[in-house]
């Protein structure tokens, strides 16, 4: 165990290893000290409100499960079997929008469309021969969670299609195979293959859905767990109920992250799936049509939200926004936090994957087996805890020591980092992998280790997917309001923090132009992303 440490990139994983126990651990152990300190406000805790929300928390994200992943079957069936649809390329280029797209930024687009004021009101109003009331509760929540996941399992069915030999298609198309028995025998078998990873995804991402859920939520009937671990810190100041909440928050996360491990799910998502076309059974008249139909629904859905940022966010008064201190100061925070956030996580995510590598090359006994496996899955031990898990345990931990509200920036800065890191593992550990297979014995002969080898053999090949990693972390951190939510103020303010205290006092323009400039900024990052990784070499 000795001789490995002596390896810096090993030191270095260890190191990044240490920073996320230290984070998390933490989290939890203030969590802990709370509940041992209060056992009987613990114990109160548990009364019929906690079960609506455990209950209500389970349902919302059953129900956006089920409306997400079924449509997103047809969906991915329609684009697979018409290679030749016009705009294809670019409606899976715009089913990739919306992971770039902060939470926040979504909720008001749903807002804006389907709101008590929003552009379908009218026809909403018609149609039900009364004022329409506006779509806060399940409905707004139901329709923001579609709107996130259905492009995202769309995608992956599509990538799950893809798997089907062309050997198979061409023997369909030998023995005059009909739609239905094509689906039946080649598409289905591929498709409930993907399906528990994708709705276990889906599924996850709705259970730990907490902007949304704040947002569109409209009261106590819509609460989940992590929204009333908020309320509880926030409004209530009840820390015992927020330790029980966070403790079946975390279980809840956990027993479903360890499903979509045994399922072989990615649970990190992807925004450049391969979905080269490719020739299939040629469809009927009506099928091209029901396809097309089902194409252009998506299609309008999607971009639904998108369009209405934009309309809303240009009738906002955007030269008197840039005027504010307010806004600018936010905006300034906002960049140097997610610089900083998005510069932590590359070095921690490229610390682990260097670390792994080293203790594969070179693992002795048991010790260098749990490390490496440690190294290989520590940036995953994050998706077991959310960040308002993270938030709220520290909050507790460090209320009585410090000013909470003063050390908002450190906390969003290194809960958001790791919170990316997953992403980013994902992004550089290919690229290294690589350059070491290539590289290894020949440093190791020269005697080139450390920062020598890292600058002049590792880093022309990481610099692009360090970029990679570095932008999505950026603009995951930009868009976050998990954590700035629990620790900001008037002092600190971010620019979603800012977004959300807008909608609280019904400044609905000032929010919408807000909304456009996050969500510009998010997406070009994701966009830089996205081309970066294209351009990885393999």
């Amino acid at each position: 165990m000795r001789k490995a440490l002596v390896d810096p990139r090993i030191a270095a994983g260890v190191l990044a290893l240490a920073f996320i126990t230290v984070l998390i651990g933490g989290a939890l152990g203030g969590l802990a000290a709370e509940g041992a300190g209060d056992v009987s406000g613990a114990a109160a805790a548990f009364d019929p409100y906690l079960l609506r929300v455990v209950r209500f928390t389970l349902w919302q994200a059953a129900l956006s499960t089920l409306l997400s992943v079924l449509p997103a079957l047809l969906v991915a069936r329609a684009l697979s079997r018409n290679p030749r649809f016009p705009g294809r390329g670019l409606i899976l280029q715009l089913f990739a929008v919306p992971l770039a797209l902060p939470a926040i930024v979504v909720a008001l687009a749903v807002l804006s469309l389907y709101g008590r004021a929003g552009y379908f009101a009218g026809i909403f109003s018609a149609l039900g021969g009364r004022e329409w009331p506006g779509i806060y509760g399940i409905s707004g929540i139901l329709v923001a969670h579609v709107f996130f996941n259905l492009p995202l399992a769309a995608r992956l069915f599509l990538e799950a299609l893809q798997t089907v030999p062309a050997d198979q298609w061409r023997l369909a198309s030998q023995l005059g195979m009909g739609s239905r028995s094509a689906f039946r025998l080649i598409e289905w078998p591929a498709l409930r293959q993907a399906l528990p990873g994708v709705a276990g995804l889906v599924f996850m991402l709705c259970l730990t859905s907490f902007t949304i859920v704040l947002t569109l939520g409209g009261g106590p009937r819509a609460t989940t767990l992590e929204v009333a671990i908020y309320q509880a810190l926030r409004f209530d100041f009840d820390p015992a109920r927020a330790v029980v909440l966070t403790v079946l928050q975390v279980v809840l996360t956990f027993i479903v992250v360890l499903a979509l491990t045994r399922l072989g799910a990615n649970t990190t998502g992807d925004a450049n799936l391969p979905v080269a076309p490719r020739r299939f059974l040629s469809p009927s008249r009506p099928e091209k049509v029901f396809d097309a139909g089902l194409i252009l629904l998506s299609l309008l859905f999607v971009a639904g939200p998108m369009a209405a940022t934009v309309m809303a966010g240009l009738h906002a008064d955007l030269s008197r926004l840039a005027g504010e201190s307010a806004v600018r100061q936010a905006t300034v925070t906002s960049i140097v936090l997610a610089l900083i956030s998005a510069s932590l996580s590359a070095i921690l995510s490229l610390a682990l994957v260097m670390a792994r590598r080293a203790l594969a090359l070179r693992r002795r006994g048991r010790a260098g087996r749990l490390l490496q496996q440690a190294t290989d899955s520590g940036a995953g031990f994050v998706l077991v805890v959310p960040p308002i898990v993270i938030g709220a345990g520290w909050f507790l931990l460090l209320r009585s020591h410090a000013d909470v509200f003063a050390i908002a920036p450190v906390m969003v800065v290194t809960v958001n980092a790791v919170m990316a890191m997953p992403f980013a593992v994902r992004a550089i550990r290919p690229a290294y992998d690589a350059a070491s297979e290539r590289h290894e014995k020949l440093s190791a002969l020269l005697g080139i280790a450390g920062w020598n080898r890292l600058r002049r053999i590792d880093w022309p090949v990481l610099r692009r997917p360090l970029a990679t990693a570095f932008a999505f972390a950026m603009a995951l951190s930009l868009g976050d309001l998990g954590v700035i939510a629990l620790f900001g103020s008037d002092s600190v303010q971010t620019l979603p923090y800012l977004l959300l205290a807008r909608m609280g006092s019904y400044r609905t323009e000032d929010a919408a132009g807000l909304a456009l400039w996050l969500g510009l900024v998010c997406l070009l990052l994701m966009l830089a992303a996205g081309r970066l990784g294209k351009e990885t070499p393999s």
